[in-house]
């Protein structure tokens, strides 16, 4: 009885001293990342506390309002163009890995497939739709004008030989609409998600010099949280570039 009420009381202590921290992330592969290092930060006193998010607004709006100290879940183009419209002065702390993305079809199994005036779904943020229209260009499906950059919306199409009539779709509902359009753009976090394979399912992917590096994202008072760079260490260890490399098979790729 004795040890049992030590036991009780040294779990009491360590409860009463342990810090939280407290990320927003999206389900996979982030959440699922950060809960692969939870163990080896709560020997560190460090409760890190993972709250899932589905859509790329309210991690960083929870964020800017310090409900929640950090997220995880966006890469830093995203999160330019959400400073520079929201107003918000969020920054990145960390680049961790990045989610080639890719292009998939329900219907077609090779992009040479595409009909006239195919329906195709890409996500209706400004940096993610860009991203879309670049990988399409790549792919030799339409030429943007010259000036267009990572923010290219379908405005900025100069040439569409196929006449594709582009759909701007919220990013987290591009799996579910996959039925009713030709091609849709995912981003690799929904698309393993929809139990798709980046490397097997994209009719076309991004290549592994993709600058879109997903990143760890505080608010400015936050940059010196000890809790926080202890989850960076973390998260930049062998351990957890072997954790990707072999649960996500290239559809993650480390970038430390």
């Amino acid at each position: 009885m004795k040890k049992l009420f030590v036991a009780f009381a040294a779990l009491a202590a360590f409860s009463v001293q342990a810090e939280t921290l407290s990320v927003a992330a999206t389900a996979v592969p982030h959440a699922e990342i950060l809960e692969f290092v939870k163990p080896g930060l709560a020997e560190q006193g460090i409760d890190l506390q993972v709250s899932v998010f589905t859509d790329y607004v309210q991690p960083n709006v929870q964020v800017a309002e310090k409900r929640i100290d950090a997220n995880f879940f966006q890469h830093q183009p995203y999160l330019d163009e959400f400073n520079a419209s929201r107003g918000t002065e969020l920054v990145t702390v960390a680049g961790i890995h990045v989610e080639p993305f890719g292009a998939y079809s329900a219907k077609h199994t090779q992009l040479d497939e595409l009909p006239r005036r195919s329906e195709v779904a890409i996500p209706n943020d400004a940096t993610n739709g860009g991203r879309a229209l670049l990988l399409l260009q790549t792919a030799g499906l339409i030429t943007l004008k010259p000036e267009a950059g990572i923010t290219a919306t379908p405005r900025d199409i100069a040439d569409n030989p196929l006449q594709l009539r582009i759909r701007e779709i919220e990013a987290a509902t591009l799996p579910r609409v996959m039925n009713q359009v030709d091609l849709a753009l995912i981003n690799t976090n929904y698309a393993l998600e929809a139990g798709l394979s980046p490397q097997d399912d994209a009719l076309v992917i991004e290549g592994s010099e993709s600058p879109y590096v997903n990143i760890l994202v505080t608010h400015a008072e936050n940059t010196d949280n000890a809790a926080l760079l202890a989850l960076i260490e973390a998260l930049k260890t062998d351990a957890v570039r072997e954790f990707i490399l072999e649960k996500y098979e290239g559809a993650v790729v480390p970038a430390f």
